[in-house]
């Protein structure tokens, strides 16, 4: 347990106007790790949508008096 690797904590305060493009940043990424970071985005998207469609039927009925 004495190799564990430690990760630093870094934190940087950077101005609205100075922040760096999330495009540049893709566009520096290669073209698998981008398919790959899609298709994980895919799936959880897909998971999202079959959660919310298990839900009970609601059935009104419609009473008059």
């Amino acid at each position: 347990m004495e190799n564990m690797r430690k990760i630093a904590k870094v934190c940087r305060k950077v101005s609205i106007k100075n922040q760096p493009s999330d495009f540049a940043y893709w566009q520096s990424r290669s073209y698998e790790e981008r398919l790959a970071c899609l298709e994980e985005i895919r799936q959880e998207y897909h998971g999202w949508k079959n959660i919310t469609e298990q839900r009970l039927q609601r059935v009104y009925t419609i009473v008059k008096r």
